[in-house]
Parts: structure tokens; sequence; C-alpha cells
């Protein structure tokens, strides 16, 4: 049972209850999008954004290939890695380009078919089709039925040095260049090639299945063939399983499919799927070697965390009178320093800085302190919900299906971009973990703002597939990667990215609270997994471990953590500080701090490493004071007197953040040596559910 013994309330639907409004900034869908897609709710956040976006015609990683659609033709490009100690890009060439003459001559823009968690249809042209689907090592691209047989053009910007049939049938060709590269093509039906130029090949008449593939080694070329005649046209991730996500392809074709991994896929490849790795089958990636897989579907799993409302181990008792004391005078200052900004972000922040005294409170036994907090919970988060509150406000947009500021509809640079689907999981996790704690501390409030608090759950949580559905499905988590993009309905040349993890992980975190305060085992089992993948994403791709391999020497040499993580390029500097300030780029990496931050970051010698790397940066003159905070916080994780000196030493504190949660923190550091995040999976309550 939930707190309180009450009984469990019906699961709210997770519609929109927000008012509507029409937004002047927002980009028009059925530019792009085919006109069946436009009557659900569209992706904002998406491995294939860019295609939607302005004209439509800058790339996107779609594994192990950069993709441009342009002008009616397909671009490949197996991209090669530019890199220094401050980043790591991977640029674009248009190594392979695919088209069709008779569509050249059009003006009609790329149209978005059909989309789904791991692929995107796209009609290039008239003509042409093309089943992009992540990691796969093959890029396809289907005639159009109704075309008929068309005429074939492909070009690069190298020179074709060898144009060759491999076989009699003339369904497979070599195609090598003076780059040094080498691509097979491969044809349900013979084609025959003809070189117009040194950078051109064209051929008459075709109708069928084209699929092209980088030969990274000729070692390879045996498993392309082997595995050509079989091709995805879809893919589907299923959440059906606490602490699990299964992969299913639609394919079409004989034989079996072969997919490419990334280094977190294959550590998480279960047993129980029968599938086939083949070590020796790498494509390189910003994100790792992609290693070949063999099989239809997969299953991943990982390890379960518990969303707790309280520290796994406990405030130390020579600690408590210590927090307590700080306690009263943070709960003191409520009702004397009222939330002054009307910016989602930053009064998500406050709010959420609250709702933590009062769970410190239950913690260290001081419930006299918790109805002046629920007071201020109640007076700062219902004018939000209610639609009261003065100079901003929650509104729902039709054109793509979600939530928008009042202020976002005319501005986009307003609410960090909130109003054009910028980092929602990070405001809306604020409000959802003030929601949370106000729902549990006073249940009849939560009751009814209910539908509230879970139409914003759904803004970026819903699992629907539904074309009827309020909000597109996960908008900002990618199942593919396991992680989430921040960035929304902006164009980037290097795709999508994300700057914090930790306050995505705060997003999913709170929605499990959220589904704590309602007793509902089902968000909370949801919001618990997606917590699980974005920490083990973000150890894996935002972590830097010199030595580990992922990112070249100069980079992981001179960083422990990514500043802004890119599809195309990982970056040492943030959107709000240089590369020199490694306060800022490890703060934003751990805000805000909470029971789960000892899950984020489980690796004892690590975080020893991390701070060590970071420490030096605090002699600069202007560091804040908030940001020298969670350096600190980071260290009593190994030094936990060292970092409780400093920390009472310090005179400011961040937005989201206070001394009471510091202290609550440092005094909940226990020993570290052998158990690490153990502690979240034995409190596991619902462990009985997985696997």
């Amino acid at each position: 049972m939930p707190h309180g013994g009450r009984r469990p309330p019906a699961p709210a639907p997770g519609g929109h209850v927000f008012p509507r409004a029409a937004s002047t900034v927002l980009p028009d869908p059925s530019r792009f999008f085919a006109p069946g897609l436009l009557s659900g709710p569209l992706p904002t956040n998406s491995f294939f954004q860019n295609f939607v976006l302005k004209n439509g015609d800058q790339p996107e990683y779609i594994h192990p290939y950069s993709v441009r659609s342009a002008d009616a033709a397909l671009t490949v490009c197996y991209p090669a890695r530019n890199h220094s100690p401050s980043f790591v890009i991977q640029t674009f060439v248009a190594d392979l380009t695919i088209s069709s003459p008779s569509d050249a001559a059009g003006s009609q823009r790329h149209r978005v078919a059909a989309f789904d968690d791991l692929s995107v249809t796209l009609d290039v042209s008239p003509s042409l089709r093309a089943h992009l689907v992540r990691g796969s090592p093959y890029i396809t691209v289907t005639t159009a039925q109704a075309a008929g047989p068309v005429d074939i053009s492909l070009s690069s910007v190298h020179a074709f040095i060898e144009v060759a049939p491999c076989d009699d049938s003339a369904t497979k060709w070599r195609l090598r260049m003076n780059s040094g590269q080498t691509f097979l093509l491969y044809a349900s039906a013979p084609i025959q090639l003809a070189q117009a130029d040194t950078t051109h090949l064209s051929a008459t008449g075709f109708s069928g299945v084209i699929r092209v593939a980088y030969l990274p080694d000729a070692s390879m070329e045996a498993v392309l063939d082997r595995f050509s005649g079989c091709y995805p046209t879809a893919g589907e991730a299923s959440l059906n399983r606490p602490f699990c996500v299964e992969y299913s392809w639609c394919k079409e074709g004989a034989g079996d499919l072969l997919m490419l991994a990334h280094p977190l896929h294959l550590r998480l490849l279960s047993d129980d799927c029968a599938v086939r790795v083949l070590d020796d089958f790498r494509y390189r990636s910003i994100d790792g070697d992609l290693v070949g897989v063999v099989g239809d579907s997969w299953v991943l799993k990982t390890d379960p965390v518990s969303p707790t409302w309280h520290s796994t181990r406990g405030v130390s008792e020579d600690g408590v009178d210590e927090v307590v004391a700080a306690l009263r005078k943070d709960v003191d200052g409520l009702a004397s320093a009222p939330i002054t900004t009307t910016s989602s972000y930053f009064y998500g922040k406050a709010i959420a800085r609250a709702a933590r005294l009062a769970l410190i409170a239950e913690e260290v036994g001081c419930p006299d302190v918790i109805p002046a907090v629920q007071r201020f919970l109640k007076a700062t988060v219902t004018p939000w919900l209610d639609g009261s509150f003065q100079g901003n406000g929650f509104f729902y947009d039709s054109k793509w299906g979600g939530l928008v500021t009042l202020q976002g509809l005319k501005d986009t640079g307003a609410d960090f971009g909130f109003g054009i689907y910028n980092d929602h999981h990070y405001h809306l996790g604020y409000f959802l973990y003030a929601i949370a704690v106000l729902a549990k501390i006073d249940p009849c409030w939560g009751r009814k703002y209910m539908p509230q608090a879970y139409s914003m759950v759904a803004d970026f949580m819903t699992l629907s597939r539904k074309p009827g559905a309020s909000f597109t499905r996960l908008r900002m988590f990618d199942l593919w990667k396991l992680h989430s993009w921040a960035g929304g309905l902006t164009e980037f040349a290097d795709g999508r990215n994300q700057e914090s993890t930790s306050e995505a992980v705060n997003g999913y975190y709170s929605a499990a609270l959220v589904g704590l305060s309602y007793g509902d085992a089902h968000l909370i089992s949801v919001g618990a997994t997606l917590t699980a993948f974005e920490m083990l994403a973000a150890q894996t791709w935002w972590h830097v471990r010199e030595g580990e391999g992922i990112y070249e020497d100069d980079f992981s040499g001179s960083n422990r953590v990514v500043g802004v993580l890119w599809a195309n390029k990982r970056d040492s500097g943030l959107w709000f500080a240089p590369p020199e300030w490694k306060e800022c780029r490890l703060g934003i990496q751990l805000l805000p701090v909470l029971p789960i931050s000892e899950a984020l970051f489980p690796d004892v010698a690590f975080v020893k490493d991390l701070v060590g790397w970071t420490l030096p940066a605090l002699s600069r003159d202007g560091v804040g004071e908030g940001w020298k905070g969670f350096v600190y916080a980071l260290e009593g994780i190994y030094d936990k007197e060292a970092a409780l000196a400093k920390t009472r030493a310090l005179t400011g504190h961040d937005d989201g953040n206070s001394l009471t949660n510091l202290l609550w923190w440092l005094h909940s550091r226990g020993s570290v040596v052998d158990d690490g995040a153990a502690g979240f999976g034995r409190c596991c309550w619902y462990r009985q559910y997985c696997h």
C-alpha cells in the first residue's frame, strides 16, 4: 500500500488538461510529415529531427552512417572523426549519393512516411524510399512501386577508381574510391552500373531494393554478403518489464537479420534472447565500436534501482543535530524569501529545493517543520496547475502535441526554449518532484491536482503509440541510445544534444516518486526503468575515464566529464561556461543532489579522479559558491570530514540546493568500499517483478 494506507486511486489517463494555446514560433510539421501522421502527436526530440526542420537538409547520425536528404537525393557518409583535448567530432562528407535522374528536376521535399522507436521511413523523392533503421550496417533504398522501373544515379565527392560487378548476376558491385574507401552495393535484381565520369555512375530501368554498405575491412565482406538479403523496414522498443527493453524489427527478404550494437547494448544484452554476437564485425563510431549482432529481436536488461524518498543508509547519529539546525533555518527562510522568478526552469528548481526540506525533515525526525514547507509548496505550486500564476504558465500545443509555456508561445528563447520543446524533462522534473512530495504530505491536495500531475508526466513519458494520444511517445528518451536528448525543434548540424544527465535522471526519478505518492506501480516501474538506463548511459558516455577506449586519448586524458554531448560531437564546453570552468561541468552532471545521486556516481575511484581533476579550478577568481558545493558533495563520498569542513565554510548555495541538503548528503555517506550502488538494489521493493 502507498503511504498512509490509502487505497490507490484509478490511474489517471495522462491526457492534456492544460488550456490549449497557439504558438507563433513553432515550425509547421505538415511540410515534412505525411498527411496521415499529422492527426497524432509528433516527435520533437527524435534522432531524425533535422529531417523535418527548416529545409530538412541537415544530416542526422543513424549509426553507423551520417545521412542527409536534400534535392531528391540521399547522401550517405561513413564519418571520420577529428579530435583534440577539447572536443571529438564526426565530420560529414558526401561519400555516396543515391538519386533518380527523373526526380532531380523536381522541387518536392522529402517526406516522412513512417517512424517508430528504431527507424524512420523517408520518401526521398517520388521514385525512391529509404528505410533508415538505426544500427543497420546497410543503407536500404527501394524504388516506389507506382514508379515502375526508374533510372538510378550514384555520385560521390571522391573519384571512383573501381566499379566492378562481383558476380555474374550483376546484383553485387564493388565501388572503390580514391579516398581509400570501399562501398558494396547489393541489388534485389540485376543492375548495370555505367561510369559517366570519375564521380558519377548510372543505371537504367531498375526496380527493387538497393542496399549499400561501407566495407571497413576486407575480412567483413563475407559477413555483409551473407546477410545482405534480409533488410529491416521498422523497429520497436518495448518497455513491458521493469528494467528491461526489448527490440523487435520488421524485416523483408531472406535470411537472418544483421544489426549493430553499441557498447551499452553489448553490456546489457540478455541471455534470454537468441542472438549471436559477431565480435570481429565492427564499425567505428563516436559512441564506441559498433559490433555485429544477428537476430530479429534483442532483450536488454539492467540491474534494478529503487526510487526511494530518503537516503539508503540514513543520516548518521552524530550528524542529525547539525542537519536539524540547518533545516530549521532554511525552512524559516522560505517565508522571508519568496520566489520572484517567472522562469519555468528556475521556478521549478526553487520549489524542488523546498520539497527536499520536507523529506529531510522526515528522515531526521523533525516533523514540526513540515507544515511550513507544506504551506509554501501549496502556495507556490498550485498557481501553475490551476492557471492563476501571473507571468507564465503551462499550455497545450496541438500542432506537435505537448506542453508549452506562456512565455514560450511567442519567444523561442524563453524558458530555455521550453516552447519549442527543449529541456522538458528538466523543467517538468523539478515540478514533479515538488508535486510528488506535496501529494505525499497532503493527500487531499494530491487527489485534487492528480490530472495536472499526470499530464505533466505524460508530456515526456507517454508510452502509447496510438494516434489519438495527447503526447508523443517518450518525448526526450532515445530507446536506441538509452538516454535522453534535450534539444527540441531546433536544427543543429551536430544533431541532437544533451548537457545535464543528472537533471534527466531527476525527471524520470521524480515521475517515479509521483507514482509512489499515488500508489501507481506502473508509473514507479517505468520511471525507475528510465532512470536506470539514463544513469548507465551517463556513466558510459558522459563520465570520461582515461584509457577506456571510447574516446581518443587526447580527449579522455584531458576530461573527466563531457560538457555537451551531441549525436556527432563531444564538447568540453557548456552552453553557459567555457571548458576551464570544470566545477560547472561537474555540477551540471550532479545537480540536483538527491537520494538517487549515489546510484549515478557508484564508482568511488572515478569520483575521486573526477573531484581531483576539478578541485584546481576552484582557485580561479569568481568561482560561484553554489558550484563549489557540488564539488564538495562528491568529495564527501570518499572524504566526508574534509567535505564537511569545506561545506560549512560556504557563503551561498545553488538556487536548487541548500545547506540542509548538502549536510544531509554528507552525513548520510557511509562505507562505500563494498556496496557501491548496491544499496539501491537491496531496497528495490518490487524486485519480484524484475526479470
